[in-house]
């Protein structure tokens, strides 16, 4: 009988089908199709490369086999299949694991951290209706510069009218754009994601449309792509993606919500839809803002609007001209008090997007402040994310 083996594979329900983890893989023992992303256990030497650019904790996931799961199975799959019971070499077999196949599990994914869920009130989300081989085609309804003329960063408010198509989105998820043209080796663009800035019905309510924001990068074929095009002009979409970075529907759940620069995108949409459905809940919403200056962080101007008691913003800016630098972990720091209080409660949600750069300091300003409330961060963080209540999507 053959050993038990540990097989990675990649979750089909939360992958955003970002391809991050392909281009991390240094051996090419990760592919994909229209649908699925996959990983070829015949070539995996679980070197874990891959772990850390996926920004949905997709890729963390490993069953213990007999003989692997092949590449067309993964193909096609809708969701995992759940570990299966295996014969142990003395010939037994049983529900539970034998010790060392459980060490097997235990170790897959040492150091990578815990696999996202869904809050337990989140509404459940349309996944994968278009796909590359299926765009959706619609129309620009709208493209706004949000940073200033001058700013270092020219960022976009880029508007997308749904017409008649049937497209549900929650706040949170990321739909996928295909630039047009050739790549360097002649083929067709591999989508980019984007996160939705708009909620669920809308720019207005009852509206079908959805927003993005968009950063314009130097050489980002997608980026310029998005941020040149017009009213009326037509783009391909496909998604929509993520299952797990949605807001819980619980008005009484308590949001920390830390961003840099477009990380803002599902904020805003969180912040509206909260708006739209229980505007009169007070003191339940936090919004740490880096940006290099406020010429250069997008919504600037309506953020400054929405009053201190519905959502406290804390504005972290590192290159504002006569103020000392600022990054989102020392503004967390300057609010110890308010997050000591709030991490411990059980309707706490914790919300990190942006910069991969910035989660570092991010994680540093959470366990000094748990521990100096007497909380282990570590255990803490676990819980809550046991438990769809600590979400991470940096790139």
């Amino acid at each position: 009988m053959n050993a038990p083996i540990k097989q990675h594979l990649i979750d089909p329900e939360i992958c955003i089908r970002c391809h991050t983890c392909e281009d991390a893989c240094p051996i090419g023992a990760i592919s994909h199709n229209d649908d699925n992303v996959v990983v070829d256990a015949s070539m995996c030497e679980h070197c874990l490369h891959c772990i850390g650019p996926c920004p949905t904790g997709a890729i963390d996931n490993w069953r213990v086999v007999s003989s692997p799961y092949s590449l067309d199975e993964q193909l096609e799959w809708m969701d995992l299949p759940e570990q299966a019971e295996i014969a142990i070499s003395d010939g037994t077999s049983g529900a539970s694991l034998d010790d060392a196949i459980q060490q097997l599990l235990d170790t897959a994914h040492e150091g990578a951290g815990g696999q996202a869920r869904a809050p337990a009130t989140a509404s459940q989300p349309s996944i994968n209706l278009h796909n590359i081989s299926n765009p959706l085609r619609v129309r620009v309804q709208g493209n706004f510069r949000l940073t200033a003329d001058d700013a270092d960063s020219d960022v976009r408010h880029l508007v997308i009218d749904l017409a008649d198509h049937t497209f549900p989105v929650l706040e949170g998820q990321s739909i996928g754009i295909i630039a047009p043209g050739l790549d360097d080796n002649g083929k067709p663009h591999l989508p980019r994601l984007y996160s939705i800035s708009s909620p669920r019905d809308g720019e207005r309510p009852q509206t079908n449309n959805l927003s993005l924001t968009i950063k314009r990068e130097k050489h980002g074929i997608c980026s310029n792509y998005l941020c040149d095009l017009q009213r009326d002009d037509e783009v391909e979409i496909i998604g929509p993606f993520g299952s797990t970075f949605l807001m819980p529907d619980d008005p009484d759940a308590n949001l920390i919500m830390i961003c840099t620069g477009t990380g803002s995108a599902p904020f805003r949409a969180f912040t509206m839809q909260r708006q739209r459905t229980s505007p009169e809940i007070q003191n339940k919403l936090m919004l740490f803002f880096g940006a290099r200056s406020s010429s250069s962080l997008p919504y600037f101007g309506p953020l400054k609007k929405v009053p201190e008691q519905f959502m406290k913003t804390i504005f972290c800016l590192s290159r504002e001209k006569d103020l000392p630098k600022k990054y989102v972990q020392q503004g967390m720091l300057d609010e110890k008090e308010s997050l000591a209080s709030l991490l411990p409660l059980p309707k706490t949600h914790i919300y990190m997007c942006g910069l991969k750069s910035m989660e570092e300091g991010v994680e540093q300003a959470f366990e000094q402040i748990a521990n100096s409330s007497g909380l282990d961060w570590s255990k803490l963080r676990t819980t809550m994310r046991d438990e769809g209540r600590y979400h991470v999507e940096t790139y």
